[in-house]
């Protein structure tokens, strides 16, 4: 997660800390974490695909801190991450706050969690500009793995239901509760997905270097494709309807179930309908049988047929 004009409180505990370093790269960690240090330095120096600016790890001069625990992170953050929060990337400053504790905060896992706040730094070091929110947490999704294809859909729905907030807006803060965090990671994440299949792997290239030289996404899209923000946006959702479809709805795991559930009840409703129409039936002609006889106890039936007269 990318953290905005956040200040940290943590330098006066950072320098009474032991740290690793490697490459230009730093991890600082409290005592007990050494081996987990060693770890996300491992991790955060090895080079990945990103997209438009090659393979690259955290670039020289990063410091990454492990909180150890709750109160430490918030304290790190300066009670800035919301619940959901995995990590906190401060690009201005080349810093990253990761829990050091096993932590519910890495749905993701460690390498997810890692390379997603390493790229926010990444990115951010190449172009050296400010980066639009929805484009730096969508590309951070996209390099880290974090993009769910089978939770798509669910983004078919959102804008089905017009619930898919505008791409713009979500520079003005990012939402609040688990849920809706995951439909704005996903909504930035196929807008990026977009703007990198709308014309290749070299045209996303050429977009990401003009954006560089000409200092804003708006500018550069202008120079490079001849469009705007605003149409990109607008191709985009036509492209989630194509791209993450009915269809796609329809096949992915989680409806399936959904599917399956309703096919059941489908069936075994109207089955249980007439069974319960069936033994009301039943017990109508019950009620309509003579009363009981005495005399005619110990009579079997069918009643066997008279034998013939004697001849």
């Amino acid at each position: 997660m990318l953290a905005g004009a956040l200040v940290l409180a943590s330098h006066a505990d950072v320098r009474a800390q032991e740290q690793v370093a490697a490459g230009g790269v730093r991890v600082v960690f409290w005592p007990g974490q050494r081996g987990r240090a060693e770890e996300v330095l491992a991790i955060a120096r090895q080079p990945m695909r990103l997209a438009g600016i090659g393979r690259r790890g955290a670039p020289a001069g990063t410091t990454i801190l492990l909180a150890p625990d709750p109160a430490a992170f918030r304290r790190l953050t300066d009670d800035a991450a919301p619940e959901w929060a995995g990590g906190i990337a401060i690009p201005e400053r080349r810093e990253i706050v990761l829990p050091g504790w096993a932590s519910a905060r890495e749905p993701g896992g460690s390498v997810q969690l890692i390379r997603h706040e390493v790229a926010h730094l990444a990115l951010n070091a190449y172009l050296g500009r400010p980066v639009p929110r929805w484009f730096d947490e969508g590309y951070a999704e996209i390099a880290s793995g974090g993009l769910d294809a089978e939770s798509a859909w669910k983004l078919r729905v959102a804008i089905a239901a017009g619930k898919a907030p505008p791409l713009d807006s979500l520079e003005l803060g990012w939402p609040e509760g688990a849920d809706r965090a995951r439909l704005a990671y996903l909504l930035s994440a196929t807008a990026v997905q977009y703007l990198q299949q709308r014309n290749g792997e070299h045209g996303f290239e050429v977009l990401l270097a003009s954006w560089r030289e000409r200092g804003t996404l708006e500018v550069a899209l202008r120079a490079t494709f001849g469009t705007t923000t605003g149409h990109v946006e607008t191709e985009w959702r036509d492209w989630v309807r194509l791209h993450y479809g009915w269809m796609s709805a329809l096949t992915s795991a989680a409806p399936i179930g959904l599917i399956i559930t309703a096919l059941v009840l489908l069936i075994w409703i109207p089955r249980r309908r007439k069974s319960r129409r069936i033994l009301a039936e039943m017990a109508a002609e019950t009620r309509m049988l003579p009363p009981h006889r005495p005399e005619l106890v110990g009579v079997e039936y069918p009643l066997s047929e008279a034998p013939p007269p004697d001849e």
